[in-house]
């Protein structure tokens, strides 16, 4: 059997006109998907809440090619915000190959003066959207799957779900997209619809910028890689968790750090000249 099985990269890896759904794609990690996708020959519907920077995305990707971006404005703070962006998504398309969850926020604040809202904004978009984007988007992930090319959800989660450094939102958040990908998997597989994870530690983006820029070397201290991540890193995830590779592939969380939460690395790393 496997003689007659193609095991080339380029059959392996293929994304080629998968039509392809990231949330929160204008920037960040969402960016670095998108682009990951559209380099790779898919056609790839991003959103968010800004159009500027949708559009300016957009404009960059479609430069890159081969494949195409185009955008949609969706705000998923609500059920309301997920149930437009699906129905927007229903209009330009009737199957999806891949859904991208990416949409999150964190919010810092001390222990002991967390503001309720901080709490709800939080849950509401990095767990309940990832919830109802799935639910409405199923009919078209359905549409596209087969036994052996299921259709695919990858969920954004973080290293802060796994971590227990400090109570926060966030990790309570991503802790609970963690499990809530697991319980997908078990739910879709029998509907040829495969759920991972991904757990990115620190990458660059808006959201990460100020921070590089001011504690780069004690940041640096924590990567026993001596590095942060870049969009290869992310890319390559992506795709292979999209690809014929990973078919079988279903339930699992696949932490992109570096190497900073495995037990016995920290501060004695010497930094790189590098980021």
């Amino acid at each position: 059997m496997s003689s007659a099985t193609d095991l080339r990269i380029r059959s392996l890896f293929n994304v080629r006109n998968a039509v392809v759904l990231v949330t929160g794609g204008a920037t960040g990690v969402g960016e670095m998907a998108a682009q990951a996708f559209v380099q790779n020959g898919a056609r790839v519907i991003i959103a968010s809440r800004k159009e500027s920077a949708l559009r300016e995305t957009t404009d960059r990707l479609n430069a890159l090619g081969p494949g195409m971006c185009e955008y949609e404005v969706a705000d998923l703070k609500d059920r309301a915000g997920c149930d437009d962006l699906v129905k927007k998504i229903k209009a330009r398309t009737d199957r999806l190959a891949v859904l991208v969850n990416n949409t999150g926020v964190s919010w810092g604040a001390p222990y002991d003066d967390f503001p309720e809202h901080g709490w709800d904004k939080v849950m509401a978009l990095n767990v309940k959207a990832i919830f109802y984007m799935t639910a409405g988007l199923q009919p078209l992930l359905r549409a596209a799957a087969t036994v052996d090319a299921p259709a695919r959800i990858i969920n954004i989660a973080s290293v802060a779900g796994i971590q227990t450094i400090d109570v926060t939102a966030d990790g309570a958040s991503k802790a609970a997209c963690i499990h809530l990908s697991k319980i997908l998997a078990s739910k879709l597989a029998p509907l040829h619809i495969t759920v991972n994870c991904i757990c990115p530690g620190l990458f660059p983006s808006k959201m990460t910028s100020f921070g590089i820029a001011k504690y780069r070397d004690t940041l640096l201290r924590r990567q026993p890689t001596g590095r942060i991540g870049t969009p290869s890193d992310l890319g390559g995830v992506v795709i292979f968790l999209s690809s014929a590779a990973a078919a079988h592939l279903t339930g699992n969380v696949l932490v992109l750090d570096g190497g900073s939460t495995v037990t016995g690395w920290g501060l004695e790393k010497p930094v790189s000249s590098k980021m």
